[in-house]
């Protein structure tokens, strides 16, 4: 066996969901004995048996793994409750196990996992994938990288064929519920009682979390960023969150003020000082920075992720 097999073998095991009760799986994926597979390449010991020496490491995967998805969701758990994020979260890694050498990656695919499985969510289906679309951001957002940013002064250089990009730490969201405060509250609870050491901890966690009796349903348009080593959430209006879309997306500055304002109910001689003062602020808070092609873009977040 080379190094190479031996390593496959045993991230495959390892990796292998436990049981429901927390053990090691009796048989491999292939139907193939696990204490056999054990034994083939794990010495047993005065203590331990060759399969009970593999489980160690099979079970303590899986609870880092839990834990930190518990860690970076407890919105989600917050809205499906307490038993049903339990069995989410086990059915999701089953679904999707990590392909990435960091786990910050774990919940990149859960926003298009749970619309295939929407029974999860139970009656919240709209209001969980809301969340899920935020807590996600909130993880891009604090990790994405900052580039230059562009100045005031190198705005009032722009026409209305210029193009512009946004910071890869920016993302723009368009929500159906205003769960912002929500979900900042439970991050902030979860800030407060430390970060959770295993799957029981977080599951402890999650009962202390209550689902507000309403939230605010409506358009609810977000710029989520970081802005000096924290992340903010920051609400915006219709008209401003289609100018920043249309412009991450490359249309040209002119093309992007079309866009942003058809069908809008603003007033035509007031959109020039709405436009300005968004401007502004967004220079202010670094939101700009030098434009790239969208396929530079795209192979920026892939670094990331």
């Amino acid at each position: 066996m080379t190094l190479l097999e031996l390593q496959r073998r045993m991230a495959e095991a390892v990796m292998l969901p436990l049981t429901r009760t927390d053990t090691m799986q009796q048989k491999a994926r292939n139907g193939r004995s696990m204490m056999a597979e054990a034994a083939a390449f794990i010495k047993p010991n005065d203590r331990l048996t060759s399969f009970e020496r593999l489980e160690i490491y099979n079970r303590q995967y899986w609870f880092r793994i839990i834990s930190a998805f518990a860690e970076d969701f407890p919105g989600l758990g917050a809205v499906v409750g307490q038993a049903a994020f339990e069995k989410l979260t086990r059915a999701y890694l089953t679904d999707c196990p990590s392909q990435s050498f960091t786990l910050r990656n774990l919940g990149s695919r859960l926003e298009t996992w749970l619309l295939e499985h929407p029974q999860y969510a139970g009656k919240r289906l709209e209001l969980a994938l809301d969340v899920v679309r935020l807590e996600w951001a909130y993880i891009e957002s604090f990790d994405n990288a900052t580039e230059r940013a562009l100045t005031i002064a190198d705005l009032g250089q722009l026409d209305g064929e210029s193009q512009l990009s946004l910071q890869p730490h920016l993302r723009l969201l368009h929500l159906l519920d205003a769960v912002d405060d929500f979900v900042i509250d439970v991050h902030r609870r979860q800030a407060s009682q430390g970060v959770a050491s295993n799957a029981v901890t977080s599951a402890k966690h999650l009962r202390s979390r209550r689902l507000p009796a309403s939230l605010k349903r409506g358009d609810i348009y977000l710029g989520v960023h970081r802005y000096e080593n924290a992340v903010y959430y920051k609400r915006l209006e219709r008209e401003e969150y289609l100018l920043l879309r249309a412009l991450d997306a490359g249309s040209t500055l002119g093309e992007a003020l079309d866009q942003a304002f058809t069908s809008s109910p603003l007033p035509e001689d007031q959109r020039p000082a709405r436009v300005q003062a968004w401007f502004a602020n967004w220079a202010e808070l670094g939101w700009f920075c030098r434009h790239k092609t969208a396929a530079a873009r795209r192979t920026a977040r892939k670094r990331v992720n």
